[in-house]
């Protein structure tokens, strides 16, 4: 599974090597609600076929309409507003209120996407910024803070993995685990200091690091955009991971294993002079609670967690394994007690 950045300029560079034109479409402004965010992308080959997605279909059905009845004829980029009226809005099916501003781009060899494509598959953060006036663009290193900026005149663009993911241990439910965040824009890197775990380790766009957790974890120098994952079921490596990740600006930091053994981590950890504050930190039994019981459903769970951590949303106690297993526990027990 590639993300859907990746997988646009794939086929944009493809496609200009057979010889097609190429139309690379980018959201840069919405108003009111919208299906896509801003940055999202679309490339329209000459001939109307598609890859990616700016809205919820209407208004790409639009655009490879005008392809194929008038080809891609333009030479320069332009801005273009879809939804600014209420019947236009239902016409291209944008929710009530919603208007979506894209720019339209006819990709030639100034546009550097054939650069660029290869930058973010060697996992480059790259800043990309379009001249509408004469289409040429420039390619610069990015922070991962930055963010899409446009004036009517200058579009700049951001791309490639602007989150991380460090995964302890390269067992199956990571393999899962890895392919999904992948898919999600994580740049995904697996720890595990034992052979017989990584040396068939096949996941692409996913790296292997065979050091501790805990050296990989201070080598690493995780920020806020970073999360990490313990899935060992070893101490010996998930706490060393653990320990040292807690002390990070993290967003996420989550441990696998049972209610049990998540509180007898708690207990180890705080041997590590960990404070209270850092401990609450930890998600611990990993994942909501969806009652999953094979990896790739192990997998979609905890990703939900992360992905609700990553967006800000606090998710209600219910949703959470170790209280929704103990809601189901209680009310199993008072249907015990009912029927005596």
């Amino acid at each position: 599974m590639e993300s859907v950045d990746l997988e646009v300029l794939r086929s944009s560079v493809r496609w200009l090597e057979d010889g097609h034109r190429v139309l690379l479409v980018t959201v840069v402004k919405t108003w009111g609600s919208s299906p896509r965010p801003q940055g999202a992308m679309l490339a329209v080959r000459d001939d109307g076929l598609v890859v990616g997605s700016v809205s919820g279909g209407c208004i790409e059905d639009d655009l490879i309409d005008r392809v194929r009845r008038a080809g891609i004829e333009q030479t320069r980029p332009e801005a273009v507003k879809y939804g600014i009226s209420a019947e236009e809005a239902h016409r291209f099916g944008l929710p009530c209120g919603g208007t979506i501003e894209l720019v339209l781009e006819p990709l030639t060899q100034a546009s550097r996407i054939e650069e660029l494509c290869h930058d973010v598959e060697a996992g480059r953060l790259v800043a990309r910024t379009l001249d509408l006036e004469t289409g040429i663009a420039t390619l610069a290193a990015a922070q991962a803070t930055d963010g899409l900026e446009f004036d009517g005149k200058r579009l700049l663009t951001i791309h490639g993995p602007r989150y991380r993911m460090l995964v302890i241990g390269a067992g199956q439910l990571s393999r899962y685990l890895a392919s999904i965040a992948v898919g999600l824009d994580y740049q995904v890197t697996i720890c595990d200091p034992r052979e017989e775990y990584t040396d068939e380790w096949d996941v692409p766009g996913t790296t292997v690091v065979r050091t501790m957790p805990d050296d990989t974890v201070l080598d690493m120098r995780l920020d806020e955009r970073s999360a990490v994952i313990a899935l060992t079921h070893d101490p010996k490596l998930d706490d060393l991971a653990l320990m040292e990740a807690l002390k990070t600006p993290a967003f996420y930091v989550g441990a696998l294993g049972s209610r049990r053994n998540n509180a007898a981590r708690r207990e180890r950890l705080k041997e590590f002079d960990l404070t209270d504050a850092e401990l609450a930190r930890l998600h611990g039994p990993v994942g909501i609670y969806i009652g999953s019981r094979t990896p790739p459903e192990i997998a979609i769970s905890i990703l939900a967690e992360v992905t609700a951590a990553k967006n800000g949303v606090s998710l209600p106690t219910l949703l959470q394994v170790e209280g929704a297993k103990a809601a189901r526990e209680q009310a199993a027990s008072e249907g015990s007690s009912c029927k005596v």
